[in-house]
């Protein structure tokens, strides 16, 4: 398995991920079309221009869709069973067409299950960065971890 077992989380320790992607029209028009999101802040360029952004903006939740996915082979390919929750899910700067994203994450806290003895829960912070090096996705999530097998 390329994830982490529960066992193998160390409270503290950082992951810079190796992956990283440039966002692109295609991506925003895609997402906005699966999704059914007909909001103008992504899809009229010429509305933008009248906003303080001056451009389309990258729908938020598909930034947070690919930086939990750039998170998963180093740490949860395999050996997650789920998600629980998130307590953080922030966006504190606008992505647009040609930034380029990558992903950090923190492992906050973890502790034994309560209810299952093949997993524990394990406590991570995830950030989004731009290419300028600025944050523009911050989540802190729960995640069911199983257990190495016996």
């Amino acid at each position: 398995m390329a994830g982490l077992y529960f066992e193998d989380f160390v409270i503290g320790k950082e992951y810079r991920h190796e992956w990283s992607r440039t966002v692109t029209e295609t991506d925003t028009i895609l997402y906005t079309s699966i999704t059914m999101n007909p909001a103008p802040i992504h899809l009229d360029e010429h509305y933008m221009k009248t906003t303080i952004h001056g451009q389309r903006l990258v729908p938020s939740l598909y930034t947070a869709g690919l930086i939990g996915g750039m998170i998963v082979h180093d740490l949860t390919l395999g050996t997650t069973l789920g998600n629980l929750g998130y307590t953080k899910f922030d966006f504190p700067k606008p992505v647009f067409h040609g930034d380029t994203l990558r992903a950090e994450s923190t492992i906050l806290e973890k502790r034994e299950s309560k209810s299952r003895t093949d997993s524990g829960i394990v406590f991570f912070e995830h950030r989004g960065i731009n290419q300028r090096g600025e944050i523009v996705h911050l989540a802190h999530r729960a995640g069911l971890m199983l257990k190495r097998p016996a």
